[in-house]
This record gives structure tokens, sequence and C-alpha cells, in this order.
């Protein structure tokens, strides 16, 4: 028996069948997410055919499926309560699937899914307590505690980009101000990206964005360092501190065996960890080096939310009614 995992997103809907006993997707293909709800539960049954068909599987040989989506997820009702990036409004995405295919459907939030992907099949393999972050447009996140997915009473938890970390800070898009994610996204890396340059007309960051601050992105400060561009080294610098600010944040609060970071800012690698690290050994608080939380870079990439969606009707206790 085999699973299958649905990530839903703006842009492109991916899936893949799964075997529980590797982990190992078996086969995996994305279509591109149309408009409109009944629309997009038409793609996901297209998708799930074709993916049957490339594998030669029927349903008889699938055990369950399982969909992270953007938004607020009622568990038990199977709804999507708002998700804007795929126009979800109080869409109960568990019956227009049931009308479409008659086998066990699973649904959560779409970081949750990835942080669980992770944590049963990635850098949080074998750990019980397992924290992720997804360094991105915004900040996700995604909290593993005994085993289980955590999501608060409401399942709203876990949204830790808004978390404050400078008082009266910048304007987060949530509309508070001080957010992480106000300056731990790519987003924010950007602006301040730009903000420097337009300060330093000097700075190399100039000749690799090809003279216009238009086309700057979240490798551009990262290229520019490489190159010992010092403007770029600030930029690094005071954006990495404060993505560490967070992290240390959730480890002080969690504690967990393993913290990892995703998201495209992850692929810089060393880059982006170790200085992570030296902050974390300056402001940690456990004593003893073995209660230290290990952080690292995520390994799944973008698997990450296939494999956890795949994964979902493992955990009996989220979904007591089903």
């Amino acid at each position: 028996m085999y699973y299958i995992g649905i990530d839903l997103g703006g842009t492109n809907i991916k899936g893949g069948i799964v075997d529980p006993k590797t982990y190992n997707i078996i086969c995996k293909k994305s279509v591109p997410t149309p408009k409109g709800e009944e629309n997009i539960a038409d793609a996901i049954k297209e998708l799930i055919d074709n993916l049957l068909k490339e594998s030669n599987l029927n349903l008889d040989d699938i055990e369950f499926m399982g969909l992270g989506s953007p938004g607020t997820v009622n568990l038990e009702k199977g709804i999507i309560e708002k998700a804007e990036n795929v126009g979800f409004h109080e869409t109960n995405l568990k019956e227009l699937m049931a009308k479409r295919i008659d086998k066990k459907f699973y649904f959560d939030n779409d970081a949750n899914a990835a942080a669980y992907g992770e944590a049963v099949a990635g850098a949080g393999k074998g750990c019980s307590h397992f924290v992720m972050i997804t360094l991105g447009t915004g900040v996700g996140g995604g909290i593993i505690i005994d085993g289980e997915i955590y999501g608060g009473f409401s399942n709203c938890g876990a949204e830790v980009g808004h978390m404050l970390i400078k008082s009266g800070g910048n304007l987060c898009s949530c509309g508070r101000h001080g957010c992480w994610e106000a300056y731990a996204s790519v987003t924010a890396l950007i602006s301040l990206t730009k903000e420097k340059m337009l300060l330093d007309k000097d700075s190399i960051m100039w000749e690799i964005c090809e003279g216009d601050i238009e086309k700057v992105n979240g490798l551009t400060s990262f290229d520019g360092m490489r190159k010992g561009d010092k403007t770029a080294c600030e930029v690094v610098s005071e954006y990495i501190e404060n993505v560490s600010c967070g992290i240390v944040n959730l480890i002080i609060m969690l504690q967990p065996q393993v913290l990892c970071i995703g998201g495209a800012i992850s692929k810089e690698k060393n880059y982006l960890l170790d200085p992570v690290l030296e902050y974390y050994e300056r402001e940690k608080f456990t004593v003893k080096k073995e209660n230290d939380t290990i952080i690292k870079t995520a390994t799944l990439g973008g698997d990450a939310g296939i494999i956890g969606a795949a994964f979902l009707g493992t955990q009996k206790n989220r979904y007591k009614n089903d």
C-alpha cells in the first residue's frame, strides 16, 4: 500500500505517490493552479489520476491521501477557512474531493505538512520534538511535539513569523509592527538590500543587478558578500542577526531536538548556518552541551510538503474524528 501527498500552492499543485516503508516518492507530478475552488478540485483529481496511471497503480493500492493547503484549516470538517493566494474562503475541500475521489483524505496547513515531512523523512527524522522554519516571501513554520503536529486548540498556532522581535518596528503584512517576518523573510532581505544600495552607489551589488534596483533578489547581497563587497556584507550580517534572533526565541520556548531552516535562503548553506550557530552559542539558554538544539538546513527541498501531506493520515491523535 502507498500514500499520496498533495502540496497545494498559489502557482502550482504538486503531488506524489510515497512508499511508507522507504519514504521515497515513487512518482511525482505538478500542474498549474487554476482559479476557482471547483477548478482546483478538478485539477487535484486529474493530478492524482495521472500519478496512478504513470505508476501502474489504482485507488485500491492507496491507503489514504493527504493535502497541505495555505491558510487556516478546520481539521474536522476539511474546510479551508481563508487562503487568499488560492482564493479559498470557507472552502469545504474535503467535500469537494469526496465528490471526485472515493478515498480517505486528510487536510492540514501546508507549512505543517512540510514540517511533518522533514520530521518523518528529512532533517528531523527520528526526533520527537522538532521545529521547521521556512524563509521565503514570508516566514512560515511548523512545530512537532511528541511526534504530533502542534496547531493549538484552534489549529491557528505555530504562526512563528508573527512573533515580535522589535517592538514598534517595521510594518508586517499582517498589520503589526516588528514581526519576525518583517525582518527575516526574503521580502525583508530584498528591502534591506535596496535600502543599503541606495546609500552606496559604488556597491558591487549594482553590477550584480545590472544597474537596475528592481532586479534585486534574495541572492543579491549574498553574491555581493562572496565578492567581498562591504555593503553586501553589512546587509547579510544584519539579516542573519534578525533570522538568528527569532530562531533562538523559538529554541528557548520549545527546546526542540532539531530546528531546521528551509526556504530559498537555506540554499546558502554554511553562509547562513555558520553565523546562526555563532549567534546561538552566544544567546542560548541551555547549560549542558547535550541539551543544545541541533540547528541545520532542511534536506527534502520541495518534496517536504508532498511527503508530509502523504503521511498526515498517520497523525491519529490529530484527526480524532476520522
